[in-house]
Order: C-alpha cells, then sequence, then structure tokens
C-alpha cells in the first residue's frame, strides 16, 4: 500500500456558499465562499497529506496550498446532477484532465450516484463516464480517486430499511469500479453501516459483529484497490467511531476524505464573528479534529 491519505475535503459547492451567506447575513460579501475555503485549506493544509478543492473556486486556491500538501481537483461542476431520473455527474466547462499536469494538479477526484439495481441501460452509460475518465487520467499521468455515492431506487437513505441494505450497496458498488476497466487508482467510498442503527450507537437493528463483518466484506470487493472512507456529511465524532470500527475489523484501508465533520461548524463561527476568528477555530478545533482521526489509523 501506498502512503496513507489524511485528506480534508472543501469541494462543497453552491450549498456551502448558501449555508455562508445565510450565516454572514448583513455581513454577506461575494468574496466569503472563497475566503472559507482558503482559510480551510491554508489552516488544515499542512496537516493533510492532501486537501480536495472544487472545480469553481479550486484553480484559484491553488497557489495557496501548503508546502508537502498534495493537491486535488474535483472533476465535478457545481450542478452534481442533471435531474433525479439519471443522477448523472456534469463535468467542468473550463478545464479538462488533460490540464492537470500543467496545472501541477497530480489527484483527481470524480464521483456519481451509483445504484446497483437502478436500470441496466442507465448504470452502463454511468459505467463508460467512469471508464473513460479513468482512461483520460491514465492518458495524462494523474491519480484517480473515484467516489461511487450510493443510493437505492425507491427506499430513502436515513430509514430502517436503507440501513438494511447499504452495506450490500457499498459492497456491489466498490466491487464494480474496483473493476480493471475504469483504471481507478484509489476509491474513495461510504462507511458500509448506518451507525444510527447499530448496537451501541443507535437502535439495535445490527450487532456490532455484524457490522464489523460489513466492514470486511465491502474492503474485499474492492481486491487490490486502495480504499480511503469519506465522512459523507456525519457527525465529527461518528466518522471518526466509523474509522475505529474499520480498524477493529481489520480493514487494510489507506486513509480518509474528511470534509463538513471537521470543519461545518466552523460556518457558524465565521457567519458571526468573521475570519479571524475562522482561522483560529480551524486552527484550534479543525486541526484538532484533523490529528485525531489520523490518530484513530494507528
Amino acid at each position: 500500500m501506498s502512503q496513507p491519505i489524511h485528506g480534508v475535503a472543501v469541494d462543497a459547492g453552491s450549498g456551502l456558499q448558501a449555508a455562508i451567506r445565510d450565516a454572514r447575513a448583513v455581513n454577506a460579501q461575494d468574496s466569503d465562499h472563497m475566503t472559507f475555503k482558503r482559510a480551510v485549506l491554508e489552516t488544515l493544509g499542512p496537516a493533510a497529506s492532501t486537501v480536495l478543492v472544487d472545480a469553481q473556486c479550486g484553480p484559484d486556491l491553488l497557489r495557496s496550498y501548503p508546502d508537502g500538501c498534495d493537491k486535488m481537483l474535483a472533476f465535478e461542476a457545481d450542478v452534481y446532477h442533471i435531474n433525479d431520473a439519471d443522477r448523472i455527474t456534469v463535468l467542468p466547462d473550463a478545464f479538462t484532465i488533460a490540464d492537470y499536469p500543467s496545472m501541477g494538479v497530480p489527484l483527481l477526484k470524480f464521483f456519481i450516484y451509483y445504484a446497483p439495481d437502478d436500470d441496466p441501460a442507465l448504470n452502463a452509460r454511468k459505467q463508460d463516464l467512469v471508464a473513460d475518465i479513468g482512461q483520460q487520467c491514465r492518458d495524462a499521468g494523474v491519480t484517480f480517486l473515484m467516489e461511487p455515492l450510493v443510493y437505492h431506487p425507491s427506499i430513502a437513505p436515513g430509514s430502517a430499511d436503507y440501513a438494511a441494505l447499504k452495506p450490500d450497496l457499498v459492497t456491489r458498488a466498490t466491487a464494480v469500479f474496483a473493476q480493471p476497466r475504469f483504471q481507478v487508482d484509489v476509491l474513495k467510498v461510504e462507511i458500509p453501516v448506518d451507525l444510527n442503527f447499530v448496537d451501541g450507537f443507535g437502535s439495535n437493528h445490527m450487532s456490532r459483529d455484524a457490522a464489523l463483518s460489513a466492514f470486511r466484506d465491502a474492503a474485499a470487493a474492492a481486491g487490490d484497490v486502495d480504499l480511503v472512507y469519506l465522512s459523507a456529511g456525519v457527525t465529527f465524532e461518528r466518522f471518526e467511531a466509523s474509522l475505529v470500527m474499520a480498524r477493529d475489523a481489520g480493514v487494510n484501508f489507506r486513509g480518509f476524505m474528511c470534509g463538513r465533520a471537521i470543519w461545518s461548524d466552523a460556518v457558524a463561527i465565521f457567519g458571526q464573528h468573521g475570519e479571524p476568528a475562522l482561522i483560529e477555530w480551524l486552527a484550534d478545533t479543525g486541526r484538532t479534529r484533523l490529528n485525531r482521526l489520523i490518530a484513530a489509523l494507528d
């Protein structure tokens, strides 16, 4: 396995921009979105192995990367899917994968919503898109982090029914995109269980032993492809517990990419007290959270 990935993700788009604007209220400025992302990058970047930025703000943030922190740029437009029927990721129009080397960006992240039980024709279109991106990354010499975000066509996430299905959905999606056809270097995958339904965290729909088994099964589906776990908007404490559980399960994963679980609380700080308070919070609580996630891997 290559060097561990201790990643911070700050690639959220219009949703984060709206949250910052609401938090800033009468003090809102057009530059607030960029100010927030630059603060995360410059304050947490020195302790991270990489920071993921988005296609909209990212090119203007590349000069702010600290030494030793690898640049990672998402290959997605801000509008993540065209409509709820197909959920196919929209690609950026400001640059191509062939531009990554000239921008000094060695890492590309691409995600797609994927339901293993969806229309086979739709899934074939999604698979073709991922395979094309994988080939372009290989041609450009860019490391490809691929993120399949699972869903079910008719069962809503957050429900007990979805929690029962989630281990299988994550395992099957992981198995698909680990295939050599997609030329994925690192799979950025969801935690395969919903801790809200695991004994010891929420309801007892799933025992701890069953949860550990779900971690092992989903990771085994990756074969020789490296895995990193994403936080997917859960609280910091739940994501930290998830990484510990993966370790307890004996999963040999490469690291994590964590976004809102680290910095979401900083939005209100920025809104109420401005940029200096934002930077102070990131340097204290934000850095502490990042270091705790790194420690959870040991």
